[in-house]
């Protein structure tokens, strides 16, 4: 673990707008990842805040996902909402910014990406359950995409530290390519040799957040969330993108290629929208391939 900023860590100052430069890009190829502080400046997250925690809002479409390592206790789980499209709502202009969808597709080398999902990610206090070690593309191949250019873009709503558990990588683990992935009580995971071997090579980092900081990953990078075993709740926000040229050839877990009308980074300032959800096609947990 590192308490130190990594080459992969980057910050930007108050009122800095996002462009990707040439040194950030080169480091999400070797790492498989970016952190980017600050994407979102407090008006903004407090905008996102309000989204998730409005009661007539996002949680209304939620569902629990089981901690695969929690046995048969049934004690500890991860509350989740999912959604196909972005819609227009403050959720939907987060997505849709040129500050996180652009940047992705520079990060990925793609001429154009489109929205995936997105996902709310509710890891409450003392019951917040775990995200076992996985690709995010592990999920997705069997969703029926044939290449792994992809990536997801996790944004902080609440301060993320190893004590409520906070993302932690093996970087420059996607350049191994998919790893096999078994079904361990609902959730994916590496294949558990295949993962030694690579916890053997490669040194595991914890990723802390502050609200408004972001994560860019590739599809392929090996990560895991543990359980928030702590007196404060971990909500993040995550939107996936993928390649224009990689639309699923099976509908039946998502919809094919869908163009992302893309807006300025000042939308999520000037949304007031929070429980028009018009549009965004919430999943029902029915099934594993998300």
């Amino acid at each position: 673990m590192s308490g130190e900023k990594e080459e992969w860590d980057f910050d930007l100052r108050p009122g800095e707008q996002m462009k990707v430069t040439s040194e950030m890009k080169t480091m999400f190829d070797k790492h498989g990842l970016i952190v980017v502080r600050s994407l979102f400046d407090d008006e903004e997250n407090r905008k996102l805040r309000q989204a998730a925690e409005h009661k007539d809002g996002l949680t209304n479409h939620s569902f629990l996902q089981a901690d695969a390592n929690d046995g048969d206790s049934g004690l500890r789980s991860i509350e989740m909402v999912l959604w196909n499209h972005p819609g227009n709502d403050v959720t939907g202009m987060m997505a849709r910014v040129h500050k996180m969808a652009t940047s992705m597709e520079i990060f990925m080398g793609c001429k154009e990406m489109y929205h995936w999902h997105s996902k709310l990610i509710m890891k409450h206090a003392r019951s917040g359950g775990s995200h076992v070690w996985h690709q995010d593309y592990g999920y997705w191949y069997t969703g029926g995409v044939l290449y792994p250019d992809m990536g997801t873009v996790l944004v902080a709503i609440d301060k993320c530290t190893p004590e409520n558990g906070c993302l932690e990588v093996l970087p420059g683990s996607h350049k191994c390519g998919r790893v096999d992935h078994i079904n361990v009580g609902g959730q994916m995971t590496v294949d558990p040799k295949r993962l030694q071997l690579l916890k053997d090579h490669i040194k595991t980092y914890q990723v802390p957040l502050n609200p408004g900081d972001a994560i860019f990953t590739h599809a392929n990078l090996v990560h895991w969330a543990p359980q928030n075993n702590s007196d404060t709740r971990r909500w993040c926000y995550g939107i996936a993108y993928s390649d224009v040229q990689n639309s699923p050839y099976n509908d039946k877990f998502h919809p094919v290629y869908t163009p992302l009308i893309k807006v300025d980074d000042d939308a999520v300032r000037k949304c007031e929208n929070f429980t028009d959800f018009t549009g965004k096609d919430f999943y029902k947990r029915d099934y594993d391939s998300f």
